[in-house]
């Protein structure tokens, strides 16, 4: 008779920096604490239906002593964010049971969460849920894995093309990532001096905007500007008929041909798409910090026979939250009465309305 649990991790959606780290995490807990077979999915769900398995342990990818995972980015694992998992039910949850694991560990934003947790309810699996995610647009939880590497990518990208602008008096607008949500856009501008922030919970107006960055060049001689743009964001109030000439453009560029256009005076500006560079990188500590709390958090709902939660980070610490709840608010956009939104606007940010 089995005695030892075996327990399966998979990463599932886009990479970010902390995955490694929550595998760690849950491989040396699981395993020195617990005693458990820790056994590793390939390519999340793909990797399920096709019974792929790779043994885990504390010592599994050791150079010389040198435990990388910590500060690798990306995920070992491997990983997808793509494909009709749902059509192919009944043969993933088949490959578990064959597979032979008696409770798995997911790690993924609030698309993979849910469809993870339809799989486990399916299949009767014992499933801890873990939110990654540069967007931060999980409910129920402050902080996401890989959303601190990200502003702190983004911001040092702003503080690099800030000199650039003050050297060239330009307008530089930046679009960063966040699907349909701003938080990337407003902690990032925030944190990295950005004049005008645009984000897809706030309306606002492109003469809004030229007059914010005409105060700034007449009322205070500043001849340069930083804008940060949310990928997700809608066409402004008045420049709808300018979004629909140029479907295809990126909404940074969009910005840009708004602001030739309504400003009153030539303006010269560039637009920089950071791109999936925002997900690559080192681990930050605050997010290696989440990864261990998160994975340690994970291992010991598994072994109070817990299923179907979220670990989820509030007011400090690691709690568990249900994933039917989380997935039902998800994905959350940010707050436009919050006080990060104020903290901006007192600082001179133009963020719409």
């Amino acid at each position: 008779m089995k005695t030892q649990k075996r327990l399966g991790i998979l990463t599932s959606g886009g990479d970010c920096p902390g995955l490694n780290a929550v595998i760690r995490a849950v491989v040396s807990h699981a395993t020195l604490t617990y005693d458990w077979q820790v056994i590793g999915i390939p390519y999340a769900t793909q990797g399920l239906l096709e019974r792929q398995a790779m043994p885990l342990h504390m010592h599994s990818f050791d150079l010389r002593g040198i435990d990388p995972l910590l500060n690798m980015g990306g995920t070992i694992l491997g990983t997808i964010n793509k494909g009709n998992t749902l059509a192919c039910m009944d043969d993933i949850v088949a490959s578990y049971q064959a597979l032979e694991l008696d409770a798995l560990i997911g790690i993924g934003g609030d698309g993979s969460i849910a469809i993870l947790s339809q799989l486990a309810l399916h299949g009767n699996w014992q499933f801890i849920a873990i939110p990654k995610t540069i967007d931060n647009d999980v409910a129920l939880t402050e902080r996401s894995v890989g959303f601190d590497t990200a502003i702190n990518t983004i911001t040092d990208a702003l503080n690099r093309l800030t000199f650039t602008a003050a050297s060239h008096d330009r307008v530089m607008v930046v679009e960063v990532m966040g699907r349909a949500a701003g938080h990337l856009a407003l902690h990032s501008g925030i944190a990295g001096g950005a004049d005008v922030i645009l984000i897809p919970e706030i309306p606002y107006s492109m003469q809004a905007v030229c007059r914010h960055l005409a105060e700034l060049r007449d009322r205070w001689q500043r001849r340069f500007a930083i804008v940060v743009v949310a990928e997700g964001i809608h066409p402004a109030q008045d420049a709808t008929y300018l979004a629909n000439q140029k479907p295809s453009c990126g909404r940074g560029q969009y910005i840009a041909d708004c602001i030739a256009k309504f400003s009153t005076y030539p303006v010269d500006t560039r637009v920089s798409v950071l791109g999936h560079i925002q997900r690559g990188g080192i681990p930050s500590a605050l997010d290696r910090l989440m990864a261990a709390a998160f994975g340690k958090t994970a291992v010991d709902l598994i072994a109070k026979d817990q299923s179907n939660q979220m670990v989820a980070w509030q007011n400090g610490r690691v709690v568990a939250v249900p994933i039917e709840q989380s997935c039902r608010q998800s994905p959350l956009g940010v707050d436009p009465c919050s006080d990060l939104v104020q903290t901006a606007r007192a600082l001179g940010i133009y963020v719409g309305e």
